[in-house]
């Protein structure tokens, strides 16, 4: 008895013990990047850098909109630069597991399905799924009902072909692998409407001078968080911490009613 008592307190030490070093390699993980972020004293962040108002080239050929502010703020809270790293979307989560870039901040909407290999940071935007058609044409679609038998554009591998292949039946969905040919293929008529953030289809109306317009209300509610790969929790934080700051001081406000006129971040 006594050398079986004595045999169940080693084998609950040895659980102990590992369960104290499964704990050290999960904080080890969960503060490497944060750590490499700071002692590197940049920030990864990638952005599309052709989605405006979020990330575009201003005529001074640098990066500049929404997002590109938010990010270098948000480093800046964090005690680092942001390094920028334009990718095309359909290889931005690719670029996330690879390494290549540390964060993803280019309107990544928070989902059930993404959270499964990534975390988000609390959300910045608070959006929908927007139709956009040519002006004129506004009543054509008032629901996703109505998108049935049309050619709806909208990018390749994003939560609006997800959401479009899930909520409506018999549409012609095109795909695209970049903004700029999708909305040019709309104002030609190729293609009926496109599916896009809402906060980007308001600014693009504006910038075409009303030769686009919104059709209906927006679909789904979407919100946008920065996204990080998994184990990386303290990082997470400090990105949730500078939110939270930027919140309180008024600046992520300041930054949305320069770029939408309103405040989009709740």
């Amino acid at each position: 008895m006594k050398f079986a008592m004595v045999g169940r307190q080693a084998l609950m030490g040895v659980l102990a013990v590992a369960m104290v070093a499964g704990a050290s390699v999960k904080t080890f993980a969960a503060e490497n990047l944060l750590n490499k972020v700071k002692e590197r004293g940049t920030l990864l962040v990638g952005l599309e850098g052709t989605y405006p108002p979020f990330s575009f080239q201003g005529d001074d050929g640098k990066l500049t909109g929404f997002e590109v502010e938010f990010a270098e703020q948000l480093a800046q809270h964090i005690g680092v630069k942001a390094s920028l790293k334009p990718t095309k979307w359909d290889g931005m989560l690719a670029s996330l597991d690879s390494k290549r870039i540390d964060v993803a901040i280019n309107q990544v909407t928070i989902s059930d399905e993404r959270k499964k290999k990534y975390d988000f940071s609390t959300p910045y935007t608070v959006s929908g799924i927007q139709a956009l058609v040519k002006k004129g044409n506004e009543g054509s679609i008032t629901g996703p009902e109505s998108l049935k038998g049309k050619k709806v554009g909208v990018g390749l591998g994003t939560n609006y072909e997800e959401w479009l292949r899930a909520n409506a039946q018999g549409v012609d969905i095109r795909t695209y692998d970049d903004d700029p040919t999708k909305y040019q293929d709309l104002r030609v008529g190729r293609i009926d409407a496109i599916l896009v953030d809402r906060l980007a289809a308001l600014d693009l109306v504006k910038k075409t001078k009303d030769t686009l317009a919104v059709a209906g209300d927006a679909f789904s509610r979407q919100e946008a968080g920065v996204a990080v790969r998994k184990g990386n929790e303290d990082l997470v934080a400090a990105i949730d911490k500078a939110i939270a700051e930027m919140h309180k001081d008024g600046s992520l406000a300041k930054l949305s009613a320069k770029w939408f006129g309103a405040d989009v971040t709740k």
